[in-house]
């Protein structure tokens, strides 16, 4: 199926592995040019050289942290008006809120909920005016079904999920479209470690743990990234545009509801 993206332009954030990685490799595929960004710089060179052989995209690196406004300045630098843009960013970490600053909280705010809110307005007027765009935010299953020890990623996910449910019918005139994905188990590093952290506690084996985790989704099985890059290519269709404030879930059946 061909998507009609061949020679779009795109911005992906934190793609230098996992969940990001993948949609960055998946919209390769359809001939878009990509800027991807992460802060590590061997291993986001690592992801680009992986793209380009792959694919034959042309593929931009920018290191850099996203939450920051400087690393913000630094992506849209590189694409000023992209066609797509995939927000993405790393959870806050888990725990007890009684533990959790204020410092904490501002933190996960900043990356979860600000700081894609700034990236699309950065960009969705120039998106309106050209009358094509694309914008993907990688949120979490958590969004529609809370996680207890991930009550900053809760919240802050939450907030941004209510803010674009306002935005992106104002947008889709124009063709427009604002849209969440929300990850379930996939087998990304974080993933691993957390995995790797319960087999630890319970002096088990990861695979036992891995299994047990995979046993729990009416799939039978933990998601591959692959999987979800394809759902965000999907998304970013140019016959996708009448997809409209939607969040996604791709977590193998674990939400237990009639209407998801």
């Amino acid at each position: 199926m061909d998507l009609g993206l061949n020679g779009r332009h795109a911005i992906v954030c934190a793609a230098s592995k996992g969940l990001g990685r993948a949609c960055a490799m998946s919209l390769a595929r359809e001939g878009v040019e990509l800027v991807i960004t992460a802060r590590t710089a061997e291993t986001l060179e690592a992801t680009a050289a992986e793209i380009r052989a792959a694919t034959g995209a042309k593929v931009t690196t920018v290191v850099g942290d996203i939450t920051t406004e400087a690393g913000r300045a630094a992506a849209l630098a590189a694409c000023p008006d992209p066609d797509i843009l995939v927000n993405n960013a790393g959870g806050p970490p888990r725990g007890d809120f009684r533990n959790w600053t204020r410092d904490d909280w501002i933190a996960a705010v900043d990356a979860n909920m600000l700081t894609p809110i700034f990236l699309i307005k950065a960009v969705v007027d120039g998106m309106c005016e050209r009358k094509f765009g694309r914008i993907v935010n990688i949120t979490s299953a958590s969004v529609k079904s809370p996680i207890a020890e991930l009550g900053m990623s809760n919240g802050a996910r939450a907030g941004l999920t209510g803010f674009i449910g306002g935005l992106a019918r104002q947008v889709a005139r124009h063709n427009v479209t604002i849209n969440g994905l929300l990850p379930g188990p996939f087998l990304t590093d974080r993933l691993r470690g957390g995995f790797a952290d319960a087999a630890k506690r319970t002096n088990r084996p990861i695979e036992e743990i891995i299994a047990e985790r995979s046993a729990s989704t009416p799939a039978g099985r933990v998601g591959d990234p692959a999987e979800f890059g394809e759902a965000c290519a999907f998304l970013c269709a140019a016959s996708s545009g009448f997809i409209v404030g939607q969040n996604l879930l791709l977590d193998g059946g674990g939400f237990n509801s009639t209407m998801g």
